[in-house]
């Protein structure tokens, strides 16, 4: 079902989050094929799924469609976001900040302090959803994006198990227009 169906329907917006499998992976290679010069493979993701005790991947679904999907890989008391993506045509339908909110929450279920991700630096607007979750930049990697040769700035969200953390992620939360669910809360 398209976005526009969906306006029609009434009642706003509603996403599922799931966590990803095999069979979401054909919507979840299109996505990031039309988003990321130079995307994951197959074999990749089907790697990085099978490490669930220390990798975290949802999908978000609207209907039965896969919209946008993200990756969360933990190492002891840190968490990096691997990969956040959504569909074009479902850009600013607040899929991204779904993703980012069950990502944190997941992150600090699992023991999480501290949170990192690396976003290029002429992407402003992802760097603005980052900023809003409390990410702070901390460092440059040069050439990072080696097809463009663009350089990767890194980002931080500190002390994401504090209370403060917490009340950031309720306020963000409630500037969610429509409805989240999901089928397994991971947090």
């Amino acid at each position: 079902m398209h976005r526009n169906a969906l306006d029609h329907a009434g009642g706003g917006l509603e996403v599922r989050l799931d966590p990803m499998r095999r069979r979401h992976l054909r919507s979840v290679l299109r996505i990031e094929s039309s988003v990321y010069p130079r995307p994951w493979s197959l074999s990749l993701f089907l790697s990085e799924l099978s490490l669930r005790s220390i990798r975290s991947y949802t999908v978000a679904k609207v209907a039965s469609a896969v919209v946008g999907y993200s990756g969360l890989m933990l190492a002891g008391d840190e968490g990096h976001i691997t990969t956040i993506a959504v569909d074009p045509a479902w850009h600013r339908n607040q899929i991204g900040t779904r993703l980012m909110l069950d990502m944190m929450r997941v992150a600090k279920a699992r023991g999480a302090s501290d949170v990192t991700l690396e976003v290029r630096v002429s992407n402003y607007q992802a760097q603005a959803m980052y900023r809003r979750f409390g990410f702070a930049p901390e460092g440059i990697r040069p050439n990072y994006y080696v097809e463009t040769s663009e350089d990767a700035l890194i980002m931080w969200a500190r002390d994401i198990a504090s209370q403060e953390y917490r009340r950031r992620l309720e306020e963000i939360e409630s500037k969610v227009r429509g409805t989240t669910l999901s089928s397994d809360r991971r947090w």
